[in-house]
This record gives C-alpha cells, structure tokens and sequence, in this order.
C-alpha cells in the first residue's frame, strides 16, 4: 500500500509540473490510472500482490500516456514550434538530423539555425 501511494503521489506531482505539452501530463494521468487498475487486479488475480500490480501498471500507464501525448503534440504542431525568431520566423527543431531550422516565408527554403542552407 505504501508503494502505492508514493506512485500516485509522484505521477500527480510530475502530472502537475507540465509546462512543455501533453507528454508529460498524459504520462502522469497514464501513471496514476495505470496503478489504480494495476492494484485493483494484483489484488484479485494471482497470489493478491497490490502492491506489485500498482508498480506495473504505474509504469504501464505512464508509458501509454507519454505515447499518448506525443500523439498529441504532433497533431497540434506543439511537438516541433519552439519559439518565434525577432524576425517573425518560427524556429523548429528536425528530429532526425538534431538541429534547428527556420523557414523562409519568401521562398519557401529552409535554413539551419546557422544559417546555412537546409537541403
């Protein structure tokens, strides 16, 4: 029980925190709904362990919650516009190549952070 209640406390707290988007949020709610249920069945099923069941469906939870979340960044755009150059361009960040990037509204091209064109 006790187990169980330090998960719940820390998924509300990290669930709390959020600043950045959903990931984190989602992961939270994913973590205290994925102990709750986890608890619930360690205690009926199998040799009545609650405390093991609230541990893995806690991480259960927050890692289908995190995928969650990130879904959801990615739909809305919020997952890659990171902040507004003082020019007006947005700046973003490409995953595969680890660098950021704007977009010249003009032409259309695309430039890495330094500068140089993006390709």
């Amino acid at each position: 029980m006790k187990t169980l209640l330090i998960t719940l406390g820390a998924a509300t707290v990290l669930a709390a925190c959020t600043t950045t988007g959903n990931v984190e949020r989602r992961a939270g709610q994913g973590a205290v709904a994925g102990a709750i249920a986890g608890a619930v069945i360690g205690n009926n099923v199998g040799d009545g362990d609650a405390e093991r069941g609230a541990i893995i469906g806690g991480a259960i939870g927050a890692t289908a919650g995190a995928i969650k979340g990130r879904q959801e960044d990615v739909q809305s755009g919020e997952g890659t516009r990171l902040k507004e150059r003082a020019d007006g361009q947005q700046l973003y960040f490409d995953e595969r190549a680890n660098r950021y990037y704007f977009v010249d509204e003009r032409t259309g091209r695309t430039y890495w952070q330094d500068g140089s064109l993006r390709y």
